[in-house]
Formats: C-alpha cells, structure tokens, sequence
C-alpha cells in the first residue's frame, strides 16, 4: 500500500502540534526502498555519499553529477517521501545564477522535493534566489562538512556563548531569506532549543539534541556500515559491517572447499536432453 507523500505544509504541521520528524539519508535503491517500507518521514541524499559511498576522506570532492545519480536512484526507491537533495561543494557558492540553475538540476532531473545548501549568513543571497525560483530549501548550520577547514576539522560548534550566537544569527538569517526548514549540526542541545523556540519553520537535528522538531541520521551508521570514524552523536542500531565481513568469509570458505554450488544451487537439464546432447557431439 502506497503512502501519503508528506508536503511543507504537513511538515510544519508536525512541528506546530510537536510530531518529531524521523528521517534519514539514503544514496541507493535498495537502501531508499528500505527507508520508505519503514516509514521514513523524508530522505536526505546527502553529500555524505563521498564518504560512504565513495571512500572520501570528505564531502568536498564530491560533484553535482555523482548527487544527480544518487538522486534519481533514490527517487526510483522511495516514489513515496519527500527527498531533498543535497547541494555538493561549488554547486552554489561561485555565483546566486549557478545556485539556482544547479538547484533547478536536482528538481528536474532526479525529482527532488526540494534541496539543502550549508552556510549561514554567506549563503542568504542564494537561498533568497532559489526559493524566489519556486524550489523548497533547507538550511544547515552548525558543523558543516564542507567547511571543516574553517573549522578545523569535524568539530561540534556552538559551545561557547559568542559562538552560540553566532548559530542562532545564522539560524535567523537562514529563516529570513526564505528557507523552509533547517538543519542543525552537532551543537549543544540548548543552543538547538533556543534556535527551535525562535524560529517559525522546522528545525531538524543531526547530533544537536532532542529537542529538535525531528532527527535525521546516516543510514550507513544506523546500520553499522560506515568504519572510518563515529561521530559521538551517533546511535548504531545494527552491525552490518560485521555480519556481511562474516557472511562473504563463509561463501569464500564453501567455495573453496566445494560445497558451494549445492545440487539445489544448480539447474538441471530437460529429461532425456543429455543424452541427445552427447549424441550431436559424438556424430
């Protein structure tokens, strides 16, 4: 049975009656169809692909072409949830002109219900210029990826009161310029509530607490597929790392030792066709 597709207007309705938002990042079909059986508020395909997918050290390598690929795979897997793409590195800070073009690329050619961009202040220009073009967009502040060289790495933000207030600004700058939604990155929890409390349009979570108006997380650490680091804000709530390293020892060992391929693995000839087979090749 088909679900409802939620809209902006559902969303903010869960915020204005507390209904927190579950959501997820998906990069594939299977992983998409999974997401929505399960009952996924909304997907991300995030940038976070370059490192999940790709083995990146980071997000900024990747390029507009792998997240429309990503999209359209994504979209093919859960026709039935909001999915927002994600805007990759250069895709929007060059030019307000190039943002919008490439935004309009995720709605165009992969379906997207609307798109994410990172930054506060800096990026206003280009949220105001998409959304003015008829495209929904989500904020992210915070820790955001592909600033970690600001940053000085993948470092919660916010935790001090001069830094704090300068998320919230963002934050309030973000609302101002048009978006519809914000995603709120590894600050402390109070810093997320005071943001949540101030602003009209839903704020979302990614290790910024529960006070959020929903959570999002990664599939590949829900899952337990992700090995290069774990952010502290993580909860993994299966090892598939573990089981397919075990599942893939098995199959080596059964290959080697013949017992795979079983009689039940293998499909048999029509009766009485062998023997016609052996009499062509003997003739």
């Amino acid at each position: 049975m088909n679900k409802k597709k939620l809209s902006r207007i559902d969303l903010q309705k869960m915020k204005t009656e507390g209904k927190p938002v579950a959501w997820i990042t998906a990069y594939d079909f299977p992983n998409a169809q999974f997401a929505e059986a399960a009952g996924t508020d909304m997907i991300l395909v995030g940038d976070s692909l370059g490192m999940c997918v790709y083995g990146y050290s980071g997000t900024v390598p990747v390029t507009m072409e792998q997240c429309i690929v990503h999209c359209e795979a994504v979209r093919r897997g859960a026709p039935n949830t909001f999915i927002i793409g994600d805007m990759p590195f250069l895709s929007y800070q060059v030019s307000v002109s190039e943002a919008v073009y490439n935004a309009g690329r995720f709605h165009k050619e992969a379906g997207m219900d609307a798109i994410k961009l990172e930054g506060g202040h800096r990026v206003c220009e280009q949220i105001r210029a998409i959304a003015d073009g008829g495209m929904l967009v989500m904020g992210h502040i915070g820790l955001t990826p592909q600033s970690t060289g600001q940053l000085g790495g993948f470092k919660a933000q916010g935790r001090t009161a001069d830094t704090a207030r300068n998320v919230i600004e963002d934050a309030r700058a973000i609302e101002n310029a048009g978006a519809f939604a914000l995603l709120v990155e590894a600050v402390p929890p109070e810093v997320c509530k005071i943001i949540r409390d101030t602003l009209r349009i839903p704020v979302y979570s990614i290790g910024a607490g529960v006070e959020a108006d929903g959570q999002l997380m990664i599939c590949s650490d829900v899952l337990g597929q992700f090995q290069a680091f774990t952010p502290k804000f993580v909860k993994k709530y299966e090892n598939l790392a573990d089981k397919s390293t075990k599942a893939f020892e098995t199959y080596f060992a059964e290959v080697r030792n013949k017992s795979f391929p079983a009689e039940e693995h293998t499909y048999k000839m029509v009766d009485g066709e062998l023997d016609k087979l052996r009499q062509l090749l003997n003739k």
